[in-house]
């Protein structure tokens, strides 16, 4: 195999990970464009110096590890003047005060699937330390964000087993909704603080266009999204939601994307 030929199984490779970057990279920014920046510059430092790829590490550890060389250099910053009002800006001045990396280590296991020691090796760090900030995330990112959440999901044992578990980290469900209409009329009827949405309904609608119309019958609040098809949304031609799980999940995903939801609270509006 030439040179030519292995470069282009590489790039093939860095492209069916990048969906999983550029959701990682939104859901620690807590925005669409920022982390999609953070994710352009990862690309352009690996075409610019190909060794930034790690050899000894698999495409999608190496991927994620020349991320966060770029994040880490820029200082993983945080603007701790709220330049606005805005529930984001809120969010980013909170960022401030969370323990360094932590929130790094959460995403990174809990979104992304990546043990302790992958974390560590991504991060640059020992997977006892990954560990440690895996634990204190955990308790950092749910405190004091306690509120009220729907569920739109239109498999009952699925809407019941999301519900135990944000009820569980001290939320309260208003409800669950199977379709569009319903999703609307019940947070006219018990407004939410986030919503839980799935993508594709029971009436074969969706929960993206339920999403957007109560945002602009109510304005816009935190939302996770769920979807067996992520590839789906993180194609970068449309707005596209900053905290996304795939189905099947599990519990320590939901809570991450619950607990970074309400903390940011803001969302991307989606569209289409």
């Amino acid at each position: 195999m030439t040179d030519k030929q292995d470069q282009s199984g590489i790039s093939a490779s860095i492209g069916n990970e990048l969906p999983y970057l550029r959701r990682y990279a939104r859901a620690l920014t807590g925005n669409q464009d920022t982390g999609d920046r953070y994710a352009l510059a990862t690309l352009e430092a690996i075409l610019a110096d190909p060794d930034t790829m790690d050899p000894k590490l698999s495409v999608k550890l190496s991927l994620f590890k020349a991320f966060h060389a770029i994040w880490a250099s820029s200082g993983s910053p945080v603007d701790r003047t709220p330049k606005d009002g805005s529930p984001e800006a809120r969010a980013q001045w909170r960022l401030a005060d969370l323990t360094r990396n932590s929130r790094e280590a959460l995403l990174l296991n809990s979104i992304e699937q990546f043990p302790a020691d992958q974390i560590g090796q991504i991060m640059g760090i020992r997977a006892t330390e990954a560990e440690d900030l895996l634990a204190i995330a955990r308790t950092e990112m749910q405190r004091n964000i306690q509120g009220r959440i729907m569920v739109v999901e239109d498999e009952a044992i699925i809407a019941m087993d999301i519900s135990s578990i944000v009820q569980h980290m001290g939320h309260e469900v208003t409800g669950i909704a199977r379709t569009r209409d319903g999703a609307v009329d019940l947070a006219h009827r018990q407004p939410p603080d986030m919503i839980l949405a799935d993508i594709q309904l029971a009436d074969k609608s969706s929960g993206i266009d339920a999403v957007n119309q109560i945002f602009s019958e109510m304005g816009e609040i935190p939302v996770v999204f769920i979807t067996a098809f992520p590839e789906r949304l993180l194609t970068g031609e449309r707005p596209e939601p900053a905290f996304l799980i795939t189905k099947p999940y599990t519990e320590d995903q939901v809570q991450s994307a619950v607990s970074q939801a309400m903390f940011f609270a803001s969302t991307e509006t989606l569209t289409g």
